[in-house]
Parts: structure tokens; sequence; C-alpha cells
């Protein structure tokens, strides 16, 4: 089997150096037109050019592909517009949109502005919103679509002074969860990626020789696959290295405790039933945990 995304339109944020360049150039290579969005700056947010941007898209246009150049602040709705209406002025449609974009502000909690905090959200968070909503008629018009968020190990398990980018990177998954109800009859597929590769986000946090083994091109290979006509749904796949895995969220059967004696003392007596793995399951939607919940209740007035 050959992936190839032939007479596809993706959107890629965040485009111009590190992954995004490496998901933008693999997809214009097998064959998607590519809108290299990219607004330009530090890792750390601040600046703005369209030169590395510009770049990726002289590069695929040399390799014989289609691309175009768009500067967005993905943090900003109206950019955004303007971005994907360029695409669909274009070339009629957008499939495929990576949310890729994001800076760096680490520091411990502590030490902390609140300044930092938000800017670290708005470009991951509200980046990710502000280009999927862009994007989002679009794609049930045409039922079809598939998304990719750029979630994070420092969101999924936490890293020290990373508070704001792991914030950020959990709440892109609850954002993906809902997406994949919503866009389900629709055949819009939303996923995330876990990155783990030596970029500009990366650069001064490894040594050398293991930055080098961490090549955006090992996540690209991740990203293109979450893309796909026959993609997974609401899926989490982690790529570095070489290295793929995916992240699942379960819970666990539980216990039901009367409403008499429900109380934080019997609430710990109940622990060892409430942590038991051996009937654990993923849920499908939020409601499923209050199926579940009420039906362990309704079984309880039960006569034996």
């Amino acid at each position: 089997m050959t992936v190839r995304f032939d007479g596809q339109v993706a959107i890629v944020t965040g485009a111009g150096n590190g992954l995004g360049k490496s998901h933008a150039l693999a997809l214009a290579a097998r064959g998607a037109k590519v809108v290299v969005n990219d607004l330009g700056g530090a890792r750390d947010g601040s600046g703005a050019s369209s030169d590395a941007a510009q770049a990726v898209v002289r590069e695929i246009e040399a390799n014989g592909g289609e691309a175009i150049a768009h500067g967005a602040n993905v943090a900003k709705f109206d950019e955004v517009q303007d971005m994907v209406q360029q695409a669909m002025d274009k070339w009629g449609r957008v499939d495929i949109l990576i949310n890729n974009a994001g800076i760096l502000r680490d520091k411990s909690f502590a030490k902390m502005e609140l300044s930092d905090f938000q800017l670290v959200m708005d470009v991951h968070v509200m980046g990710s919103v502000n280009c999927t909503k862009a994007v989002w008629d679009i794609m049930r018009a045409q039922n079809y679509g598939r998304i990719v968020m750029t979630t994070s190990s420092s969101g999924m398990y936490g890293n020290f002074g990373q508070s704001n980018y792991g914030a950020a990177k959990m709440a892109v998954l609850g954002f993906m969860n809902t997406l994949v109800l919503e866009g389900a009859k629709y055949d819009i597929r939303v996923n995330a990626l876990a990155p783990t590769a030596g970029t500009r986000m990366t650069e001064d946090l490894m040594p050398p020789e293991i930055l080098g083994m961490l090549t955006p091109e090992a996540v690209t290979a991740g990203a293109l696959t979450l893309c796909r006509k026959d993609a997974p749904n609401r899926f989490i796949l982690c790529a570095g290295a070489g290295g793929y895995a995916s992240t699942r969220l379960f819970e666990t059967a539980g216990t039901f405790i009367p409403a008499d004696v429900q109380t934080p003392e019997v609430v710990i007596e109940n622990w060892e039933k409430i942590c038991d793995q051996s009937a654990q399951g993923e849920l499908a939607s939020g409601a499923g945990q209050t199926e579940k919940f009420l039906t362990m209740a309704m079984a309880s007035t039960q006569p034996a």
C-alpha cells in the first residue's frame, strides 16, 4: 500500500521550520497541494517574518509540487480565515489540517507570569480552535476532512517547567474528543500526534547526540498516517526516534456505594475496588460515564 494525497489540499501551521516543514514537504511529495503557514516568529512567539515559509514553498515547487505561503498568526481568527479563503480561492477545497504551530515560554509555575501562560494557551489551544473552525464547515460540506492536533507527553504526563504548555497540550485532546463525535457523520476524522523531535522547541533541552536521533521525518511518518483516507479516528499516536506507540485513556469499572453511606471514609474503604483495573475500558463519550454510574445505581434498587 502506498499513501498518496493526489488532488487533496493540506494546511500545515508552523510549517516554516522543524516538524511543520517536514510535514509540508512530505505531503507535497505525495501529491498534496500545501498551504505553508508560518508567522515566522522566534521560539517564544516574538517577531514575525515570511522568509521561512517562502523558502519551504520554493523547495516544494522545485520538487514539482504546488504550495502557497501564508503568515497568519493562528491566535487571530481573522488572519486564519484569510489563509483558508486563499486556499479555497486557489484550489477550491481543504482536505487536511495539521495544527502544528506552537511556542514555548518555559518557567516553573511559581516564577511564570500569567501573560506567558495566556500566550501559550492562545497559540496552542486557540490556534488549533481557530484553524479548525475556519475549515470545519468546508469539510462538512465536502463530507470529508482529516485533522491532526499536536499534543505532547508534557500534557499527558507532565513536565517540570511546562505548566502552560502541558495544560495547552492536554486541552487539544479534549477538543479532539468532542470533534470526533460531531464530525463522524461527515467523515471528518480527528486524531492527535505526540511528537518527540529535535526542533527549535527542543534544541537546547537535549545534547547534540540525542537530538541527532530525533529526526522530524520520523514524526512526519506518523503525521501522514493520521492524514490518510483510511486514517483512524480519535487516536493518539506517539512518535519519536523511530519509536511509535499509542496513548489511550481508560476508566476502571469502579464500584457502587449506597446513598446512606456515601462518605469519605467509605470511599477510602472501597479504594481497592475503585482502582481495580481488571475490568477497565475505554469510554466513547462523557455520557458513557454517566450511563455506567446510573446503571450501577439502578441495579442496586433491584431485588436480589
